[in-house]
């Protein structure tokens, strides 16, 4: 620079209410193999192929980010890894890694695990939620409305194999695996793995009853501590999230409570979700979005164009999100599904 001049470092993302995002959640599809009842109609209508934002345009996305201070990011979807050469994506966030970027990560349903594990720690990816709601095969294909189970434990072990750090993610359903959680907690104990448990979200219509499926985590929590010894963990791991810890003292190992429902995590918030088609959303639980697809194709200095989005994006923050389950015959909280979004 001359004179000496150091370049000026971009301003943080910083909110109204002085949360700063350091964690940017990046949907690179709507897609899924799956048909979870709690997330997508059976019969789901995904966008046009045409919509989404290329994997150079969602690294130009992830990188202004990067450049603004956020040190994690999650690759989701729909199932990301359905998206075509979605590993060059992984390869070139992986070169930010210790150069801004602290961890890359994504969650998946495991069904491709098996020809990606490998790659993506090749990337630099250490770490990978995955979502499974039981392990009872029938019970399985009943939520997934169709899917492999075989297919995901293979899934699993490939990521084990491979050496990366597994978490599993459940969504508790009152008629369909409230019953089985014990038992999904000491298989993922055993294996090593931290488990997560979720409240049903409602987002989009999936021609389910989430109104019968929710079960409130602390109904769960409470059922537990009959069986078990639970402490809360006195600090969360680095990598929570919105979840709330605690240790199983007769299975050695931790398992989480994400709560949008009974119990909202909006006061630490630090992340934003960005939609394949460049939708950013600064909460789940609200409809406010700002078009960053605009930015990158309709700017002559799209670098600038994206940070005057953040900004605006930042300041429409929202302090909490508004979920509440409604009764049967009442519209969803958000019309837009989770795999919309970005999970």
């Amino acid at each position: 620079m001359p004179d000496g001049h150091m370049p000026i470092k971009p301003a943080p993302l910083v909110d109204r209410f002085g949360r700063t995002v350091s964690y940017l959640r990046l949907s690179v599809t709507d897609r899924c193999d799956l048909r979870c009842a709690y997330c997508m109609a059976e019969n789901m209508t995904f966008l046009p192929k045409k919509d989404l934002l290329s994997l150079e345009e969602l690294q130009t996305v992830a990188e202004a980010f990067i450049r603004r201070g956020v040190t994690k990011i999650r690759i989701t979807g729909g199932e990301p890894l359905v998206r075509k050469d979605i590993g060059a994506l992984f390869q070139g966030l992986g070169r930010h890694m210790g150069a801004g970027l602290e961890e890359l990560t994504l969650t998946t349903n495991a069904t491709l695990m098996t020809q990606h594990a490998n790659q993506l720690v090749a990337a630099g990816v250490r770490r990978v939620n995955i979502s499974l709601d039981t392990l009872n095969p029938d019970t399985f294909r009943q939520i997934t409305r169709r899917g492999e189970f075989d297919k995901v434990m293979a899934g699993i072990d490939a990521a084990d194999r491979a050496g990366l750090t597994i978490k599993i993610n459940t969504v508790a359903l009152k008629h369909q695996n409230a019953d089985e959680l014990p038992e999904m907690i000491k298989w993922a104990h055993r294996r090593g793995f931290d488990m997560t448990l979720i409240e049903v979200m409602p987002l989009g219509l999936t021609g389910e009853d989430r109104y019968d499926q929710y079960l409130p985590l602390f109904e769960v929590r409470d059922a537990l501590e009959q069986r078990w010894t639970l402490s809360d963990e006195a600090s969360a791991p680095a990598n929570a999230g919105p979840s709330r810890y605690v240790r199983i003292e007769e299975t050695g190992g931790r398992l989480g409570f994400i709560t949008p429902l009974t119990n909202n995590f909006c006061a630490g918030c630090n992340r934003v979700r960005v939609t394949c088609t460049g939708r950013i959303y600064m909460c789940l639980g609200q409809d406010d979005h700002i078009d960053l697809r605009a930015a990158l194709r309709d700017s002559a200095d799209p670098q600038a164009a994206l940070d005057a989005a953040l900004d605006r994006a930042l300041f429409a923050k929202p302090e909490r999100h508004d979920f509440e389950i409604t009764a049967p015959d009442e519209r969803p909280a958000l019309p837009r599904h989770m795999s919309t979004t970005g999970g």
